[in-house]
């Protein structure tokens, strides 16, 4: 498991009275999440998270936010982008070897995270939320225009010129020009 943002909260300190943490990634932490995603930065990382524990999972929700620039799929200049995501996770201890244990999920549930030992890590389902929220396409306003300048073009582009085409081609243009 990667540990660039890692906070860890034993397991024996969380209870079925609810208790909230903030956290924060510092500039070390947020430059190695860059890099494990391919960012050129995070600006900015936080998270509000909530933890619970009745008999069983252990429940955690939250929200993290951040400022991060991403990259250009097209032209690889920067996208700044903010990040504002919400998540529910329930932790469960790691099942027995040999045994599999199955979870039923309905649509509402939380994700499943399986821990080992005595603490789970807030820190790194914060990031990896982070992670899930980021745009997999992030585009430049730019793009479209340079793109063009160097001779790619636009699908909507390509699209109109075959309707023209087939238009031409069709036995009733010559009725259309009269």
């Amino acid at each position: 498991m990667n540990a660039e943002f890692s906070r860890t909260i034993s397991i024996d300190t969380i209870g079925g009275v609810k208790r909230t943490v903030s956290i924060e990634a510092d500039t070390a932490e947020r430059a190695a999440l860059a890099e494990r995603f391919g960012l050129a930065a995070i600006d900015s990382l936080s998270a509000d998270v909530t933890l619970s524990r009745a008999d069983g999972p252990i429940a955690v929700t939250g929200t993290v936010r951040a400022d991060v620039v991403q990259s250009c799929i097209a032209s690889g200049l920067p996208v700044p982008a903010h990040v504002d995501e919400s998540f529910a996770i329930a932790f469960h201890p790691q099942p027995e070897r040999g045994g599999e244990e199955e979870i039923e999920l309905d649509a509402g549930d939380m994700d499943v995270v399986f821990y080992e030992g005595g603490a789970i890590d807030i820190g790194e389902a914060a990031s990896e939320t982070l992670s899930l929220a980021l745009d997999p396409y992030p585009r430049a306003p730019e793009a479209d225009a340079m793109l063009r300048e160097v001779g790619v073009r636009h699908e909507a582009d390509v699209e109109a010129e075959r309707r023209a085409e087939a238009e031409a081609r069709s036995p009733f243009a010559v009725l259309r020009k009269n």
